[in-house]
């Protein structure tokens, strides 16, 4: 599959069998979402408040596609002047009928042009065309510049992990956010 979508922005789908280098994610974040959970005599009450950082932080990590846990894997790249600059990979559960995107990277000095919003457009397409009736992915509660991203596209909370990376991950301000994006409403969902 090759989308063209002008300016010299193309999007290409990737094959397991290629040759694809690790992906570094690199970012740079100069606030976090606190997470404050209050037990009450009726339940639980749950916060997540912007907070700002004394000073920003700059996060690094690796990643590799078509890792054995996804299922149904699909990975795209954002080609600009033939050269690759951005890439997501998806996955699709059966069990819940839910698309989720695995990995979302736009090069740093390509960030900011539109990229990442086509490479969320393309998972948007190819969710509803397999009938997903919702798209999700996880980010970290002190991954603010990709949350402010998330929700400008229409993604809302839809849970959190306070203790998915470490038992102290709230300390640490880096808690497993979920966010998704309703594909079909309750009504589609129920019919299918």
């Amino acid at each position: 599959m090759v989308q063209d979508f002008g300016k010299g922005i193309r999007i290409v789908e990737l094959k397991k069998n290629e040759s694809l280098p690790k992906q570094r994610y690199h970012y740079v974040t100069s606030g976090y979402y606190d997470l404050v959970i209050h037990r009450e005599s009726e339940g639980w009450k749950a916060e997540l408040v912007l907070r700002s950082l004394e000073k920003p932080w700059e996060k690094d990590f690796e990643s590799q596609f078509f890792e054995e846990y996804v299922e149904e894997p699909k990975v795209f790249a954002a080609e600009l002047g033939g050269e690759p600059v951005g890439w997501i990979e998806l996955g699709y559960h059966k069990w819940n009928n839910r698309m989720r995107v695995w990995e979302l990277l736009v090069k740093e000095e390509f960030r900011g042009r539109g990229i990442g919003r086509l490479l969320i457009e393309c998972a948007v397409r190819l969710a509803k065309e397999r009938g997903a009736r919702m798209l999700v992915l996880e980010t970290q509660s002190c991954n603010v510049p990709a949350i402010g991203f998330y929700l400008k596209l229409g993604f809302e909370l839809v849970g959190f992990d306070s203790t998915a990376y470490s038992n102290d991950d709230a300390q640490k301000r880096e808690v497993r956010l979920e966010l998704g994006l309703r594909l079909l409403s309750i009504l589609e969902s129920d019919n299918r």
